[in-house]
Formats: structure tokens, sequence, C-alpha cells
């Protein structure tokens, strides 16, 4: 097949999908190729530069505005000409600028359109004017899709709910890892009891996490924690951090990869208030470590039932800090799970079942 994958932005965990899913296809002889924009830095340009070798249809990167704007006509004419160049079978878009660009660029063209929305439209809510004009247009979009890919059930389930039920053919794919991270990492001797990787923002619990430390102090129990990220609210949490008195027992050195972290903390936690499927859930279980996360979105999919806890509860996390902490069979549970979440989450296997998704659609 001819397969051309068109989404906006190249970061954070939309590309790294796009990104394992193009390889992955070029590997199984597929012809496959990416339009997205030119925003994302030196790192963008570095993954990008990495996977076009591969490419048969090549990388295609064009000036794409974040929210609706007059020049979104220049970039979608751009896209439809591409798409008259390549002539692919597949269009496949991502997120909700790219599944605006990929139906209607790939309009009487002959191609397959399928939307992935990864959170998208579905983070709007219909009481906002803005909130309304997005979701309509999500709706007045089906009619030209062929196909829903959906990376957790939870995404499907919130995109019935607040845009359609799916009219057309769909599936769930979770994301997955390449082989080479389903490995045990060993830790540093002076490894931190708790490890956070993520964006510093009020999304993602952070402070909910540092209350919970708090408690753990009041408790009479120093828990050392690695904070590793960057983001909008980093200065608010240094503070929250001062508040509570925990300078000696929290670090917060920037962001880094997340196999770079995960040497230097013994539990992971994901506190985050809402999320839809975080990549850093995967990698952690995949590194041998043992995680604990809140019980939103579609991380119930990929965690055991005993290792998550409300979200936004400080008491409740901590509580489980220090159970997770005080058991000696925890991290053997985690290098035991190794194993089964390679065979549900590989890169491998997710382009694989897509594939066959593609193929249910073709004329």
């Amino acid at each position: 097949m001819r397969i051309l994958h068109v989404f906006r932005a190249p970061v954070g965990g939309l590309f790294r999908h796009v990104r394992d899913l193009a390889r992955e296809q070029a590997r199984a002889g597929h012809e496959v190729g990416l339009i997205c924009d030119t925003s994302g830095g030196d790192a963008a340009t570095a993954h990008l530069a990495a996977l076009a070798p591969h490419l048969v249809l090549g990388v295609t990167r064009l000036p794409m505005p974040r929210l609706p704007h007059p020049a979104d006509l220049e970039a979608l004419s751009e896209v439809r000409r591409q798409l008259r160049l390549k002539r692919p079978h597949i269009v496949h878009g991502h997120g909700a600028k790219g599944g605006l660009y990929a139906r209607l660029g790939a309009r009487g063209l002959g191609a397959r359109t399928i939307y992935t929305p990864h959170g998208g439209s579905l983070h709007y809510s219909w009481r906002s004017p803005g909130g309304a004009l997005f979701l309509l247009a999500e709706r007045w979009q089906l009619r030209r899709t062929d196909g829903l890919v959906f990376v957790c059930a939870f995404e499907r389930d919130a995109f019935s709910a607040r845009i359609a039920p799916p009219p057309c053919p769909h599936v769930v794919v979770h994301n997955g890892l390449d082989e080479n991270e389903f490995a045990p990492v060993p830790l540093t001797d002076d490894a931190a009891d708790v490890l956070f990787i993520g964006e510093m923002r009020h999304l993602k619990g952070v402070d909910v996490l540092i209350e919970a430390l708090a408690l753990l102090k009041d408790d009479g129990r120093a828990v050392s924690a690695l904070l590793v990220g960057d983001g909008p609210d980093r200065a608010t949490f240094a503070d929250l951090v001062r508040t509570h008195g925990l300078e000696r027992n929290v670090a917060m050195p920037g962001a880094m990869p997340a196999a770079r972290a995960f040497p230097h903390g013994r539990v992971v936690v994901v506190p985050s208030r809402a999320e839809s499927f975080p990549y850093v859930v995967l990698e952690a279980q995949a590194a041998g470590r043992p995680v604990i996360a809140s019980r939103v979105g579609g991380i119930p999919e990929m965690l055991a039932e005993e290792m998550m806890v409300p979200p936004a509860d400080a008491a409740a996390l901590a509580a489980k800090i220090a159970a997770v902490l005080d058991d000696d069979e925890a991290e053997e549970r985690a290098h035991r799970r190794i194993e089964a979440l390679r065979n549900r989450f590989s890169t491998r296997r997710m382009a694989a079942d897509i594939l066959d998704f593609y193929e249910t659609l073709r004329p």
C-alpha cells in the first residue's frame, strides 16, 4: 500500500505514535510518507531526518496554524497537491488539524481516509462557543471518514459521547514500544524513592504528588523524589516544594528523556488529573519499574488495578507510595510483568493491527 500520514506538530506522544507506525509500515514493505508542520525545533528535525531514508513517499513539511486561520487554505491546498502527486491508497490523519487536512485534501482522489483523534478536539466542550465549533467540525467531517483508529477504548468512548458514535468502521489499537525498550533498567546507587516524568502543568497532577510527599513527611517518613520535566507551572510547583519544606527531599532537574531518567527512581508516579493513553506508563513498566498512576483515561487498559489511585487524592497517593516502597517484592513483580507487556504493546503488533484494518477498507 501507499500510505501518507498527515499531522500538525511533530512533538509529543502523537509524533511518537506516527514515527513508530510509519517505521513499522515501511519495514513491512509499504510505501510510506509524512506531511507535517515546520514546528518542533531541532528535536523534530533530527527525528524526521532519521526516519526519512525509510520513507519512499518522503517527508513534506509546511506551515500549519494550530488554530483556525486563513493560512489553513494555503496549507490545505499544498496537502491536496501532495496527495495528487503521490497517489496514496490510504491517507491517515492524526489529531484535529491533521484529520481535517487529510479528509478534505483527499476528497475525490480515490484514497481511503483514516482518522485518529489522539485527544484533539475531545479536550473541548459544547458549552463554549469555540469548543462547540471544533466539535461540530469533527461531527461534520465524519461523512468524509472511511475508518477511525483509536489508541485506547477510553478515547473511543469519549469520542462517541462527545462527538458521535462512529458511523464508519473503527478499531481500538493500543500504542506500542520498540522491542529494545522491554528490558529492566538498573537503578543507580543514589536513586530517589519516587520519580515523576512529564510536563510541569496542573493537568499532570504534580501538585498532588508534592502534597502526598508532604503528608508522608508529616507522618515522619522522608521520601525522596525526582521531578523530571518542564512546563508552564514549574515555578508554581517549585514554590509548593518550598512551602512544604521539601527542598532536601525533592529535586527538579528539568526535562530529560524517560530512558535517561528511569535509573534514578525506584517507583514511577503518574498523578495526572486527566490522560488519554500516556506512553510513560508503558515505558516505565517496560523498564521494570513499579508504577503508581491515577485511575484516569486509558491507564486502566495498561496498568494493574492495585497500582492505581483516584485522581487529585493526595492522601490515597501517599498511602500507595508508602505501601509500594515497603513491598520487598514490588520490583520483582514489575520485572515479571515485562514479558506480558511485550506481547500486548509492541510497535510491531500495533502496526500490524492497523495495517489489517486498512486492508478491510480497500476497494
